[in-house]
């Protein structure tokens, strides 16, 4: 009796053992093939990261910020690049406040006004800016120079109106 009962228990200690391998087993293969998926998605990321950083440096290419040459330009002078930059977009910003913008050569339609919207200074000398009056819209091209005394004066170059129905 002593002994069917030891091999009652050795049987079920057995069959115990076989299912925690059998199940420790299917655990481990499933989390292995989890961190594989998570590492093909970090690589995947990585990779995207990577394009993305390639894109911004593309876009960001004609930008004061990253032009060398132009914050040279600057610093030669005795500019701050880092200074001078919201000081040329408030003074262009602050041209919306007259009664006619000098630097757009558009009028507006009823008892709207073209006013300045975003700022892009491309080097020492260039910038791009967009304009709209809520209905129409158009792109300057405007030269500018910084003067000893600091003010700045804007010149336009180029401008248009985008098409409409």
């Amino acid at each position: 009796m002593k002994q069917k009962i030891f091999m009652y228990l050795f049987v079920f200690m057995a069959l115990l053992v076989l299912y925690q391998y059998i199940t420790s087993k299917n655990t481990f293969q499933d989390m292995n093939t989890t961190i594989e998926n998570y590492r093909a998605l970090n690589k995947t990321y990585k990779d995207s990261l990577a394009t993305l950083d390639h894109k911004i440096q593309d876009l960001s290419y004609f930008n004061l910020e990253r032009n060398e040459d132009a914050i040279s330009y600057f610093e030669r002078d005795g500019y701050n690049v880092d200074s001078l930059i919201p000081v040329i977009k408030d003074q262009l910003h602050e041209l919306n406040f007259e009664k006619k913008n000098p630097l757009i050569p558009y009028e507006s339609s009823e008892d709207r006004k073209m006013l300045i919207n975003t700022v892009k200074i491309l080097n020492h000398k260039w910038i791009v800016a967009d304009f709209s009056d809520g209905e129409y819209w158009g792109e300057l091209f405007i030269n500018y120079f910084v003067n000893e005394d600091k003010t700045i004066d804007f010149e336009l170059k180029e401008s248009f109106l985008y098409p409409f129905d």
